[in-house]
């Protein structure tokens, strides 16, 4: 189990119920092929709204791709949060869910409008799609993709749900979780 994913889920007061991964399961891994684990992501993958000077970028979701999904695994979730938004309260920038196992990734900026591939969840800013770091000047953000093995099925859980009420319907069904962390800065 991943030690970031553990700490982001205790800071937002969740029980993850995540069962011991197997040693096979410990390949499962995320990744993207325009950042690195701990790297910058780029200033198209910023959030663009312009009604907030904060919202410098394009709003373009990074491409990902996984390896390795558990065996027993039935569906797949995609989690981003931000831990230092809203002064350290955080921010959900996207949740889906609902992600079949035959599903390897997404491609660059597939998930910044909806996608059969998955089921939107509902944000902070109740959006059912990506949206990217839309930072006021100041410290460093880690915004943490989380990858997480379940054993829902496809359909099982419905559209809208928050991050918060994903893990509250999780309850036994979550295998294990991988991360990947990009960093921004408003410059």
């Amino acid at each position: 189990m991943n030690r970031r994913f553990v700490q982001c889920a205790l800071a937002g007061g969740i029980a993850l119920g995540l069962s011991m991964a197997s040693a096979a399961a410990q390949d499962f891994t995320i990744s993207s092929s325009a950042f690195q684990d701990g790297g910058w992501l780029l200033q198209k993958n910023a959030g663009n709204n312009p009604k907030n000077p904060n919202c410098v970028g394009e709003n373009v979701s990074p491409p990902f791709a996984w390896n390795n999904v558990p065996a027993k695994a039935t569906s797949l979730a995609l989690l981003m949060f931000d831990p230092e938004g809203r002064g350290g309260m955080g921010v959900s920038h996207w949740v889906a869910y609902g992600i079949p196992v035959s599903v390897t990734g997404f491609a660059e900026n597939e998930v910044s409008k909806p996608s059969e591939k998955y089921v939107g969840g509902l944000g902070t800013n109740k959006e059912s799609i990506y949206l990217g770091p839309c930072t006021p000047p100041g410290p460093l953000h880690h915004y943490t993709f989380t990858l997480i093995a379940t054993t829902h099925g496809v359909k099982d859980l419905p559209p809208g749900l928050t991050r918060e009420e994903f893990f509250e319907k999780s309850t036994g069904k979550l295998i294990t979780a991988t991360d990947l962390v990009g960093l921004w800065k408003k410059k």
